[in-house]
């Protein structure tokens, strides 16, 4: 299927490993420009090499920087004015007791999280608007509608960002411009590896698979984690052209997980 998306500049925010990486490298395989951001430049430049190397000829534009804060965020839109689609990937987690969870933590992890996304939405969706076409999407989690006890903090910024994604929707209405949030569930990202290093006592990670869907997670239908580049590619749907009809929506790529047909 062509996206019909050769023509447009995409960024992916923390897409050096995980959903963000998959997310880039399909993007550009679809022929998109993409800029890919981490945190520091030889991190950058190996997911680059990474992308290059399994998608010759691609094109791709580097920013290494940390978009959790203003000052990050004010060189990115100073280099890049101007977008067709943002992905608002961007995020942490980690397991805590709530009772051990201080305020800086939940600062932090709302920093990171959902402030990150709302400063490059406002800086790109104008001209977006301006030009009648873009795609915001935000990365957020099925964690925010079943927030997971472990991870409290979490769970409420995933909350917020499918709030944002929807309220964001209401200012495009009668345009080309489309923002939605997706909701991936359980995936097996380099994160998630080290999350499973935490929680399983050393187990290996099979045995932890099955034993987390038949306690933690026990509705998931699908009975194990979902790949990054499963996610990506209904990222890569939503960023297109051809999901104009696709608004102000909460997409759902979670195995199940939410027990709810709505």
């Amino acid at each position: 299927m062509d996206l019909q998306i050769a023509k447009k500049t995409a960024l992916v925010t923390g897409s050096t490993s995980g959903i963000g990486f998959a997310i880039a490298s399909l993007l550009a395989a679809e022929g998109a420009t993409v800029i890919v951001n981490g945190r520091t430049e030889p991190r950058v430049k190996e997911s680059i090499d990474k992308i290059r190397a399994a998608h010759p000829n691609v094109r791709l534009e580097s920013f290494a920087g940390d978009l959790a804060t203003e000052e990050a965020a004010k060189a990115l839109t100073a280099r890049f004015p101007a977008l067709d689609i943002l992905i608002n990937n961007l995020g942490i987690f980690e397991p805590k007791s709530f009772a051990d969870i201080p305020d800086e933590d939940w600062r932090r992890f709302f920093e990171v999280n959902v402030l990150s996304g709302v400063r490059l939405s406002r800086a790109y969706l104008p001209g977006m608007l301006e030009r009648n076409w873009g795609r915001i999407v935000f990365i957020s989690s099925e964690s925010g509608i079943q927030i997971p006890s472990e991870m409290i903090h979490y769970g409420m910024t995933k909350t917020a960002q499918i709030a944002v994604a929807r309220g964001l929707a209401e200012l495009t209405t009668g345009t080309g411009v489309t923002v939605n949030s997706v909701l991936p569930g359980p995936t097996r990202t380099e994160g998630v590896d080290e999350f499973v290093s935490k929680m399983s006592g050393g187990k290996p990670f099979a045995e932890f698979e099955r034993e987390f869907f038949e306690k933690v997670r026990p509705s998931s239908l699908i009975k194990r984690f979902a790949t990054s580049e499963e996610v990506a590619n209904l990222v890569a749907y939503v960023s297109s052209p051809l999901s104009s009809a696709t608004n102000g929506a909460a997409l759902r790529v979670d195995g199940g997980v939410v027990k709810s047909a709505f």
